[in-house]
């Protein structure tokens, strides 16, 4: 059943951080707790760190300049956290204000966003520089192995977890600055609006659950129901004030949308919802279909992506949904050589 899905979700590769012939998890017995926590402070950290190492090259400042530093990520839950770890790997040293995320799942790179954005804010209140380094990792295919060993056992084939048929590995960065620790730099996208919403008596429906051999998912069929009905409201009601900020007459289909992979169901469901063109998700569908659903970092991705793929729409919309049910949108503002 398992190997069905996967052969229907639309997805054609993933990203994977083992060797499935004969890497970590190839063992007779599922690795443990330990086991995944010890490969990712190496393997995931040095990943972000990766990551963050593009982000800073393209953003072109010193990194004594950094401010801060969030970070999220699903696949390790030891302190100190992943924050700790890659500002150590880098060499931030310590007047830089770390938080680290957990618990948020595929919502990740939404609650970056988010965050960032509300730490610059309260720095501009303050007439204080923010430049901010955000980070995501996730290393979905350690818990392969116990994914389908659970298949594999289940009794309740239609409930089974389904994480082993759309998640792979990803980490991705970014730095967003304000107005005074911009310093010559020239930024891509100008963020003007966010928020996040919870969808009321939904928490049972996504989730995960830690037990000694790795995190098993709770995804239930019911998701991309609740996920494209949630969008809707939210963008309706952020859309009047980024309107007023970008001093612009715009309707959804002046958008472009960097929509998370979390599914096809998902997808679709708010492609057809919100009325939308292939055209808008096509950076969207490029990530799903070559990378899967890599949890939290992957929206980053789909941004990072969306920028690469010709002129596009001035303005575009991050949408991304976690456990909860949460769901985090963000407007964003092309940023134009004049």
């Amino acid at each position: 059943m398992l190997m069905r899905l996967t052969e229907n979700s639309g997805i054609e590769t993933r990203a994977c951080t083992i060797d499935l012939e004969t890497g970590f998890g190839c063992q007779a017995e599922v690795p443990t707790v330990e086991d995944i926590d010890v490969r990712f402070r190496k393997v995931g950290v040095d990943l972000t760190v990766q990551a963050c190492r593009k982000a800073l090259r393209e953003w072109g400042g010193d990194l004594e300049d950094i401010t801060h530093v969030v970070g999220v990520s699903f696949s390790s839950i030891g302190a100190p956290g992943l924050d700790y770890m890659v500002i150590k790997k880098l060499g931030l040293g310590c007047h830089v204000e770390n938080v680290n995320l957990q618990g948020i799942g595929c919502a990740g790179s939404g609650a970056l966003i988010r965050l960032a954005g509300e730490l610059a804010c309260a720095a501009s209140i303050r007439k204080r520089p923010a430049r901010i380094l955000c980070f995501a990792c996730e290393l979905c295919s350690q818990f392969l192995r116990h994914q389908y060993a659970e298949a594999e056992n289940s009794t309740d084939v239609a409930n089974m977890d389904i994480a082993g048929a759309i998640f792979g590995d990803a980490a991705s960065a970014f730095v967003l600055c304000n107005e005074y620790g911009l310093d010559g730099a020239e930024p891509k996208f100008q963020l003007l609006e966010w928020e996040r919403a919870r969808i009321p008596d939904t928490m049972q429906h996504m989730g995960a659950l830690v037990k000694t051999t790795g995190f098993t998912s709770i995804i239930t069929k019911e998701i991309p129901n609740y996920t494209k009905k949630a969008v809707g409201p939210l963008f309706d009601k952020l859309l009047p004030s980024y309107l007023e900020k970008s001093q612009c007459d715009l309707t959804v289909a002046d958008f472009d949308w960097a929509l998370h992979p979390g599914g096809e169901a998902i997808i679709t469901g708010v492609r057809d919802e919100m009325s939308l063109t292939e055209e808008q998700l096509r950076a969207t569908r490029q990530i799903y279909k070559t990378r899967g659903n890599g949890g939290s970092p992957t929206m980053i991705a789909v941004l990072d992506l969306l920028r690469t793929m010709g002129i596009g729409q001035d303005h575009v919309v991050t949408a991304s949904f976690g456990p909860g049910l949460a769901i985090e949108l963000a407007f964003l503002r092309r940023c134009r050589e004049d």
